[in-house]
Formats: structure tokens, C-alpha cells, sequence
């Protein structure tokens, strides 16, 4: 490990597809292999399948985990905030005081992507609840980070649920990104940090749109 807390190639790395991604973050996660305090997180959807490939070589248990972006009213691109899995919520203060959005407004977005989030997770893992990272070594796991808003909403959801600790584990993100996710994960995992990087599809032959049947399919299919 570099002291800066990073596992990283120094060059640029492509990808077949998120299965070979993963297959090439377990081989910087190792040291997490056959331990029985681990517990591996996939953000939806895209997350998923780079998830189950780490989950399988470390012999750890895998479930998805979700983000909601939280959108401005009337403007539903810009995020003031997200809103995780276990009920955690992130808000962008900055956002919401320099927009003067109001409590109510915030109160009835939030209810609204709390309804959707909860419909997602029951059409992924049915009525089975989330696992409990309590005490766990989270690994937490997306294909990919760009502004980094999803992971860190994803974080902090799971650090206030008091696990042992967390791991980022991504196949590419700009080193930026990755450096102010370390300021709150305890360790970021990142294949490769491409100094021109542009878009997190940019490192994959294959990037398609994860559907919600595949997300299932995998979740479905057993780590062992």
C-alpha cells in the first residue's frame, strides 16, 4: 500500500466489462480473503456485478446497497443531497441555503425518494432487509465514481451503522475523487486514475446499462 492509502497501477488500465473490473480489484483486495468479519456492499446497479466477482474471491457475503440523489424542486438534475440505503441522508448545504429551499420542499423530496428507494429494494432483495454492517469490514463497491456523491452518501449511511470499517473498492476514478473519499472511507481501492479522465465508461469496452433483471440475476446467483 502506497502511504497515501491508495492501491494503484501507475498506468492507465482498460476493462473488458465490470466482471473483469472486479475480477481485478480482488486481486488488490485480498488481504480481505476468508475472513469472517467481511461483508461486501454493491452500489445499484451498475455496482452489482463488480461486487459479486469480489465477493466470490474473497468468500464474503454480498447485497446491494442504494443511493438516491436528492433533486433540487423544479430542477431535479442538480443534487442537494442523497439518500442511502438504512435511511442515511447527505445533504449539500451549500446547495440548499444559497437555492433558499425550504424544509417542507426538502421533507417531500426526500419522502418521495425514500418511497423509490424502498420499492428498489424490495424488487432486488425482496423482503429480506439489508445485511447489518455492524462491527463488519464493509467493502463498498461501484463500477466506477466521477463526482464520488453516490459513494460518499454511501459511506457515510454505513458509518453511521457502526461497522468495523470501510473500504472503497472501484475500478477507476480521477485521483481527486478518490483522495477526498479517503478523508472518510478508511481505505480507497482504485485500479486505475486516469490523468485525462473524462467518464467512468471511458476505461470499458463493455459499459451497458445494468437492468434491474441482471441486478437480481446476480444477487440471485451464489458468491461460493
Amino acid at each position: 500500500m502506497t502511504p497515501d492509502g491508495f492501491l494503484r497501477h501507475s498506468a492507465t488500465r482498460t476493462f473488458r466489462d465490470r466482471r473483469e473490473a472486479g475480477r481485478a480489484l480482488a486481486e488488490q483486495l485480498v488481504s480481505y480473503r476468508d475472513r469472517d468479519d467481511v461483508l461486501v456492499f454493491g452500489l445499484a446497479r451498475g455496482g452489482v456485478p463488480v461486487a459479486w466477482e469480489i465477493a466470490a474471491a474473497l468468500h464474503a457475503p454480498l447485497d446491494v446497497f442504494l443511493v438516491r440523489k436528492l433533486g433540487v424542486p423544479r430542477w431535479s438534475e442538480l443534487a442537494m443531497g442523497a439518500l442511502a440505503s438504512g435511511g442515511g441522508v447527505v445533504m449539500n448545504d451549500d446547495v440548499v441555503s444559497s437555492l433558499q429551499i425550504s424544509d417542507e420542499q426538502i421533507r417531500e423530496v426526500i419522502q418521495s425518494e425514500t418511497t423509490e428507494l424502498a420499492r428498489r429494494e424490495h424488487a432486488y432483495r425482496g423482503d429480506r432487509g439489508l445485511a447489518d454492517p455492524r462491527g463488519k469490514v464493509v467493502i463498498l463497491v461501484d463500477d466506477g465514481i466521477a463526482t464520488g456523491a453516490s459513494m460518499l452518501a454511501a459511506v457515510r449511511a454505513v458509518r453511521a451503522a457502526d461497522p468495523k470499517s470501510i473500504v472503497v473498492a472501484v475500478p477507476v476514478g480521477p485521483r481527486s475523487t478518490c483522495r477526498e473519499l479517503r478523508l472518510e472511507a478508511d481505505e480507497v481501492v482504485c485500479v486505475t486514475m486516469p490523468p485525462g479522465f473524462e467518464a467512468v465508461g471511458q476505461v470499458y469496452a463493455d459499459f451497458h446499462q445494468v437492468s434491474d433483471d441482471e441486478v437480481r440475476e446476480t444477487l440471485a446467483t451464489p458468491t461460493g
